[in-house]
């Protein structure tokens, strides 16, 4: 029993290690942001959880008295750990998905609602029936196995909910996989977890799993910070030259590629009377808007931040007006999203477009040809705006 305890704390530790190591990456991060910080407490919950889970085994092989004041503080621990990295997994979720009023008192209250019906039905039954729960032995009953899962699946339940909702209205296969594998992540774990519980209760399984899908989700989570912007949530410049330097990206046979710039008129003039924060707000809601307008298309397309207040799309259309419908598309959808706010300016963008020519042509080429539109279309709305003022 020696051994298997050896194996089981080493097991154990090498996960602690891990996840102390990117936790430290992730605290001496410059950027933290709201889901960074978010992330960081359901791994400080898994970090607990081994520790509880090393102090099991070594009870179970007689390392440390198997006393009753032991083993209910330790199979207590491991329910409050196990439920709190479900919980703080669903805060995460919360925060990736931007639930209006996440945070609030009303919010939090609803989320630790649960967690709080669930232990004190726990405590109450080990008070007055503690047989329930323990055998003579001192081993837990299936009883508390049902305590151990039932809130972490509710909270599961939830997370899957806001995640496959997500997954189903986005239209890009990358953000798609991303929903899903956020949402699967828990799932996993639980699964791993009762595998071990029921079946296997001497091998690390959950420990196992659970080191491999968060490893595999940093990972994954650094190469985001790598290619997207950090405030809108769009794909960086660096991540368009790697798209369209993918051959397939833009050379196909039965779709045209089409090229468009965006920037934001007097842009500037916002920073400077309204304050940066303000600024970065309305490329926020600009970002926000070429999404839902680019989603209504369905047709393949890259979108990405190209620097200040400039955007850049590149659209696979299979018909002639599907690039001017989307530019329709996404200004009344950026006047709704701006009387949702209330902004205290006016917010106007203007584009141009152009379409990518195969093989003798660049994506470089094809930016000047598109950005000539884009100061014509400037042009053109100023002019316009003159005539109406004039004319009023």
């Amino acid at each position: 029993m020696r051994d298997f305890a050896v194996y089981y704390i080493l097991a154990n530790c090498v996960s602690i290690l891990l996840f102390v190591i990117l936790l430290l990456f992730d605290r001496f991060n410059v950027d933290r942001q709201e889901k960074q910080i978010k992330f960081d407490r359901a791994l400080i919950a898994f970090i607990l959880y081994f520790l509880t889970d090393c102090f099991w085994a070594a009870l179970i092989a007689g390392m440390i008295p198997k006393t009753p004041f032991n083993m209910v503080c330790n199979v207590f621990l491991i329910y409050l750990f196990m439920t709190a990295i479900s919980y703080f997994w669903l805060d995460y979720v919360l925060a990736v998905e931007q639930i209006p009023g996440r945070d609030s008192a009303r919010s939090r209250f609803l989320m630790l609602l649960p967690f709080l019906l669930s232990t004190a039905a726990l405590i109450l039954n080990y008070l007055l029936a503690p047989d329930m729960l323990f055998d003579e032995q001192l081993d837990t009953r299936p009883l508390f196995g049902v305590y151990l899962a039932a809130v972490p699946d509710l909270y599961l339940i939830l997370i899957l909910f806001y995640t496959i909702r997500r997954a189903r209205s986005e239209k890009n296969p990358s953000e798609k996989r991303s929903q899903l594998f956020i949402g699967l992540l828990p799932l996993m774990c639980l699964i791993g977890g009762l595998v071990q519980q029921f079946w296997y209760p001497y091998l690390p399984i959950f420990c196992s799993v659970s080191i491999i899908l968060m490893m595999s989700f940093y990972i994954r989570s650094v190469q985001d910070q790598v290619s997207l912007d950090p405030l809108t949530g769009l794909n960086n410049r660096g991540q368009l030259t790697r798209y369209f330097s993918q051959r397939g990206n833009h050379r196909t046979e039965d779709r045209r590629t089409v090229v468009a710039m965006m920037d934001v008129d007097r842009f500037k003039s916002i920073n400077d009377t309204f304050g940066h924060a303000e600024g970065d707000h309305a490329l926020v809601l600009i970002a926000e808007a070429l999404r839902k307008a680019v989603s209504n298309l369905s047709v393949p397309s890259f979108l990405c931040r190209y620097g200040g207040d400039e955007f850049t799309l590149i659209l696979h259309p299979e018909l002639q007006e599907e690039p001017q419908r989307l530019i329709s598309d996404f200004r009344k959808t950026l006047d709704e999203l701006l009387r949702g706010a209330g902004t205290p300016y006016p917010l106007a963008v203007s584009l141009g477009y152009d379409e990518f020519h195969a093989n003798q042509d660049s994506l470089q080429s094809c930016i000047q040809r598109a950005d000539r539109k884009l100061y014509q279309d400037k042009a053109e709305r100023r002019k316009e705006k003159a005539e109406q003022i004039a004319g009023g």
